[in-house]
């Protein structure tokens, strides 16, 4: 439902003086705040429309009201006003130590903890599933352990079980083939090749080829998911997030196993510019009160990774969206660049 200007304006104030104060945000305060020539009246039957409509709530203990995940919502899709920040100077601070790709990305989570005093997380670029050489070695009866070398000289291994025991001259005769035909590409590749000439081969070898190329595929996927996290303890001191043991432990909890906070990330990689995950609102999110503010950055054109800030439902906005802009692009273009 499209709200008349009144109502922007008085909800546009009463969600920036939340987001200040942390206090709720009773008529009186509006008319003072809101530049508007209302009565009191008039306003608090706009707050009671408003809080019908589900942007804001009353909590018990107080006459003034709090903005919902709804009313955030529409503040920052239509309300906001972004903060402009000194590119430079961000730029300045990412490349001050280092230009290789995995410091480029540790600065850039510093430096988004550090610039909005929440924390920072980015997703390292994921490596290509490519290898340039497969090895099979056997550990005893339909035990097998893949050995699998990246281009880079990166070595990952993986133990298969199989239901046919292979003879060390099966195994050298796959891993040869595998190597003689289909080295320097990617294990997608290598499945979609393999079903077409799987008639050339034996059932029970292409069944171990098959899944050499699922578990190569996997180790390889696995290697590349990597999160740096900075500035965790940032949160300890934002009483929405610490102010009893269970929202501690949620929060931990998503640091720890980092899944969800993975799958929000992958989620916004497959969108373009600044996404914002409002808690109550997400079910990525384990907490109504916290937020995340993502965007992907790329290397050459290609979206390969992400990154964010982690803060409070409660957060200043119109700061942090610019901040996490400006840094994916100039991660982006530095990552490029290098």
């Amino acid at each position: 439902m499209q709200l008349d200007n009144r109502a922007q304006t008085l909800l546009k104030a009463l969600v920036e003086r939340y987001i200040a104060d942390g206090q709720p945000v009773g008529s009186r305060a509006l008319s003072k705040i809101s530049g508007l020539d209302l009565s009191p009246a008039t306003i608090r039957n706009i707050m009671a429309d408003l809080e019908e409509l589900g942007y804001v709530a009353s909590p018990h203990t107080s006459a003034g009201r709090v903005p919902t995940p709804r009313g955030y919502r529409i503040f920052v899709d239509t309300l906001l006003t972004v903060q402009q920040i000194d590119e430079s100077a961000v730029e300045a601070r990412l490349r001050a130590q280092a230009q290789q790709p995995q410091k480029l990305i540790a600065n850039a989570a510093q430096m988004l903890s550090s610039l909005s005093q929440f924390a920072g997380v980015v997703v390292s670029p994921r490596r290509e599933s490519v290898f340039r050489q497969l090895e099979f070695l056997r550990l005893g009866e339909k035990r097998i352990l893949l050995v699998i070398v990246a281009p880079g000289g990166d070595v990952q291994n993986r133990l298969l079980l199989t239901d046919v025991d292979y003879t060390p001259a099966q195994l050298q005769q796959s891993a040869n083939f595998i190597n003689q035909h289909y080295s320097g590409l990617a294990f997608d590749e290598v499945r979609t090749r393999l079903q077409g000439e799987l008639v050339q081969l034996r059932d029970d070898m292409g069944r171990l080829m098959q899944a050499a190329v699922e578990a190569g595929s996997a180790a390889m996927a696995e290697s590349g998911e990597d999160m740096v996290i900075s500035g965790e303890r940032n949160l300890l001191s934002v009483s929405d997030l610490s102010s009893n043991m269970s929202s501690l432990r949620q929060m931990f909890d998503m640091f720890e196993q980092k899944t969800g906070l993975m799958q929000l990330l992958d989620v916004s990689a497959k969108a373009s510019g600044v996404q914002i995950f409002i808690g109550g609102e997400s079910n990525l999110i384990p907490m109504d009160e916290m937020s995340v503010v993502t965007a992907p950055y790329e290397v050459n054109g290609r979206i390969v990774g992400t990154l964010g800030v982690i803060g409070p439902t409660r957060m200043a906005y119109e700061r942090v969206i610019p901040i996490v802009d400006i840094t994916s692009r100039l991660l982006s273009n530095a990552l490029s660049q290098g």
